[in-house]
């Protein structure tokens, strides 16, 4: 259970309880801290190692249960391979790696944050430690029943033991607000349709006023009045009134342009008068992770006080087929002006990016902006679930967030955007359709209806995240079906390259 657990740090001491884990290079050598706590205990391993044909290996693993000569209930060695080559992603796999290997009824854990060549520098630590808060999560709150061997703890710990304390207690409180933004993002992502609406999720945002973000909810009647008529079309099915909520933090310079996240939060999709067959429709509770994104960001922005000015603007709609609903053949006029034939009403979610761009540009005249959204099945497709599509009118910003994927393993491969592509969404009724009308590039005439939206002068970048955003892979940091995936990348991003 999520809430129910606790991370702390402490020196390197051998451990008088619970799970002992310990890392080893790929020539089964320990640091003088995990030689000394194991004792005659390391004899044990090796011996164990030559059975098993243990090599060290990263990301390989050797259990010995109640080894003699410790207090302990199990002792893990986790292999960390080359330890010269170790960056910060691969710190954080380690630690999801150690997390992994508390049994479930397993309350207390220690992992020496330790390589051969001696203890880890605080931030190395400090990255190992957000790999296990990061596999400790769990959403589980609506289960009351368990088998008796399936049933965790009331309360579950892990201690990390560092060289230096209040360093690396320094140091994890930066990870700290960034995974915090994580896990929230993943509880949006994973909680039921039922409980988390438009309104639901609009009140949620407005509890980031606790970390210094400034909340604003638009109701209908708000966007009826700014003309957002392509996000209202996708909402007037449904029992619960759409919202758009804009969420800011001012942490830059006053007066300073901001940098801009647009997130899709369709909170259920059942496609609409276009409805999409039941098998799986039940994963389109997911269909706002975009949003959850932006919100989980906004929460690590503001938790962290990045220095930077933040907008976030995430459209909440639900898409619905009652007698009022939107229907193919309508045709909208944009927040921009423009005109839309819905040709297909499951293409829903570049309607509500439309009109959230459009307002985010010209109010608040980004620095840039990226919009996140779990748009099309096409580019899970094109690029499974190990990459997010990226589509952009600048290179640089390409640049910069597919240097900020390869850094934190949330990563993005460029798609093409031309003119061809373009013509395939030209509508003979309004200025343009919703869809091109085919099975081909669905993923790019997607984006390319979401770029008429963008005026050149402003860096874009699109982020189609349907492959990334729910019902993930599994990874040594996520065991969730809500990833939370954006959150680490664009903090990233932002840390790297738009902080003063």
């Amino acid at each position: 259970m999520a809430d129910a657990f606790k991370l702390g740090f402490g020196p390197f001491a051998a451990p008088a309880r619970g799970i002992f884990i310990v890392f080893c290079d790929e020539k089964l050598n320990f640091g003088p801290a995990t030689t000394k706590a194991l004792g005659p205990a390391g004899d044990l391993v090796a011996r164990a190692a030559k059975a098993e044909r243990f090599t060290g290996k990263s990301g390989s693993a050797l259990e010995l249960i109640v080894p003699a000569g410790l207090d302990v209930a199990r002792l893990v060695v986790i292999g960390a391979g080359k330890t010269a080559e170790l960056a910060q992603k691969d710190l954080l796999k380690l630690g999801g790696a150690a997390m992994g290997k508390l049994p479930v009824k397993a309350s207390e854990g220690t992992v020496f944050a330790e390589l051969p060549g001696g203890a880890m520098s605080p931030e190395q630590a400090a990255d190992l430690a957000q790999g296990v808060r990061l596999r400790a999560y769990a959403f589980d709150r609506y289960k009351t029943k368990r088998k008796e061997d399936e049933k965790p703890p009331e309360k579950r710990s892990v201690t990390i033991a560092v060289g230096d304390v209040a360093a690396t207690r320094k140091a994890y409180a930066l990870r700290e607000a960034i995974t915090g933004g994580v896990l929230m993002a993943r509880d949006l992502v994973n909680e039921p349709p039922n409980v988390l609406y438009p309104e639901e999720f609009a009140r949620r945002a407005r509890a980031l006023k606790k970390v210094g973000v400034a909340v604003e909810v638009l109701n209908v009647a708000a966007m009826k009045k700014l003309g957002m008529n392509a996000l209202l079309g996708v909402g007037q099915g449904s029992g619960h009134d759409a919202r758009v909520v804009v969420m800011r933090w001012n942490g830059g310079k006053r007066g300073e342009a901001p940098v801009a996240f647009i997130g899709k939060g369709v909170c259920f999709d059942t496609g609409g008068i276009s409805i999409k067959p039941a098998a799986g429709m039940e994963d389109m509770k997911g269909d706002m992770g975009g949003a959850a994104c932006v919100t989980g960001l906004m929460q690590a922005l503001a938790a962290r006080k990045a220095k930077v000015n933040a907008v976030g603007v995430i459209g909440l709609v639900e898409n619905m087929p009652d007698g009022k609903a939107q229907r193919p053949g309508d045709i909208v006029k944009s927040m921009s002006g423009q005109t839309i034939e819905i040709i297909n009403t499951d293409a829903e979610g570049r309607l509500v990016l439309a009109d959230c761009i459009w307002y985010a540009a010209r109010r608040f005249k980004p620095k840039f902006m990226i919009d996140l959204a779990t748009l099309t099945g096409a580019i899970i497709v094109a690029l499974g679930q190990e990459y997010a599509g990226m589509f952009t009118n600048d290179d640089k910003l390409a640049d910069q967030l597919t240097k900020a994927g390869a850094e934190t393993g949330e990563k993005v491969w460029r798609m093409p955007l031309a003119p061809e592509y373009d013509k395939m969404i030209d509508s003979k009724f309004a200025d343009m359709k919703n869809t091109g009308g085919s099975r081909w590039a669905g993923a790019i005439t997607a984006a390319q209806f979401i770029k008429r939206f963008v005026d050149d002068k402003t860096p874009w970048a699109h982020l189609d995240v349907a492959g990334t955003a729910f019902d993930s892979r599994q990874t040594d940091i996520n065991k969730s079906w809500g990833s939370g995936w954006g959150v680490r990348l664009l903090d990233r991003l932002v840390a790297d390259y738009y902080e003063k």
